[in-house]
């Protein structure tokens, strides 16, 4: 009878060898990027006397704020399990509307509309997932040939020159020595990155990627949730396109071709995972970041942008397989 008593109270204690491997394997992809990018910083600090001087490093930022915006709100959407192959075409569309409209009315307006257009567009991708229940790479791969389509509509298949001086100022004004652009892009990661991390909201992101089926159970609206991920991308698209026809006073349906595929490699390089459930906007910017300095480096050192090219590949496949392996055996 005493024994019969005592055998319950045996336990299997997990072995610590395996939970330090996965310690291991969500440290290396947290903070892999920014370990990297603070190396590369430094040795190009070293290799270049132009690197290290404020009109290069704020040409960096400018020139990266509009894949920054996006690859704000792409986090978003990847955590919450989906992709959003569509931002490059929205980008385009947004900026043909936003010029147009800016010849017929105020720039404000002009942005307004593109925002506005990108959300549009944004809510028809999370609809086609969610309420479609078409997966989201194949669906938004169709939307962006509908949403090219659509643009070059618009303008006619021609250059959309805006007149109005007034429309440059969001693309060319600065703030000190800072421009616009690169405001508005510090902007939105804050906004991002507090929705994600502190709202409930971006809890329920989190719920929708790691396991959609228990978050429904839990009672998280994950439909309405993933749909407006879509919307926020198309937003933030929109906005992108804002920008960039802003710095040019054009709007060209042409514009933003593979926009997509680089701002999902800045949110993978980061660390986010592409089987959706974890992941972080700052991890993202760090993406944007590193993958801005291996461009400029190149550029400055004056390497062959081939091996660029292969150099960045090699990043999002070591990203992936990372992610891979500190995520076998959950």
């Amino acid at each position: 009878m005493q024994q019969a008593l005592e055998e319950p109270e045996t336990t299997v204690a997990p072995p610590p060898r395996r939970v330090r491997r996965r310690s291991a394997g969500h440290l290396l992809r947290t903070n892999a990027t920014l370990v990297a990018f603070v190396a590369l910083f430094v040795a190009l600090s070293f290799a270049s006397d132009a690197f290290l001087t404020s009109t290069n490093l704020l040409n960096l930022l400018d020139q990266n704020a509009a894949i920054g915006i996006i690859a704000c709100a792409a986090t978003l959407v990847i955590i919450a399990g989906g992709f959003d192959l569509s931002v490059g075409a929205i980008f385009a569309i947004a900026g043909v509307c936003a010029a147009k409209a800016a010849n017929g009315s105020s720039p404000l307006l002009a942005v307004l509309a593109a925002i506005a257009v990108g959300a549009a567009l944004g809510l028809g991708n999370g609809l086609l997932v969610t309420v479609g229940r078409i997966n989201s790479f194949i669906g938004t791969l169709a939307s962006m040939y509908m949403i090219r389509g659509l643009a070059l509509l618009v303008s006619g298949g021609f250059l959309i020159t805006v007149t109005d001086p007034g429309f440059a100022t969001l693309g060319t004004g600065k703030l000190g020595s800072v421009t616009y652009g690169t405001l508005v892009f510090v902007a939105v990661a804050i906004l991002t990155g507090v929705l994600l991390h502190r709202s409930v909201f971006g809890r329920y992101v989190y719920a929708s990627g790691d396991n959609p089926d228990a978050a429904r159970l839990s009672g998280v609206p994950v439909t309405r949730t993933r749909a407006l991920t879509f919307v926020l991308s198309g937003a933030c698209a929109g906005l992108a396109g804002a920008i960039v026809a802003s710095r040019v006073s054009t709007g060209q349906a042409d514009s933003g071709a593979g926009l997509e595929l680089a701002a999902i490699a800045a949110v993978v390089i980061g660390g986010t995972s592409i089987a959706g459930g974890e992941g972080a906007v700052w991890r993202s910017v760090m993406g944007v970041f590193l993958l801005a300095l291996i461009s400029n480096g190149f550029n400055l050192l004056n390497i062959d942008p081939v091996y660029q090219q292969i150099v960045q590949g090699a990043i999002i496949a070591i990203a992936v397989g990372a992610d891979a392996w500190s995520r076998r055996g959950r």
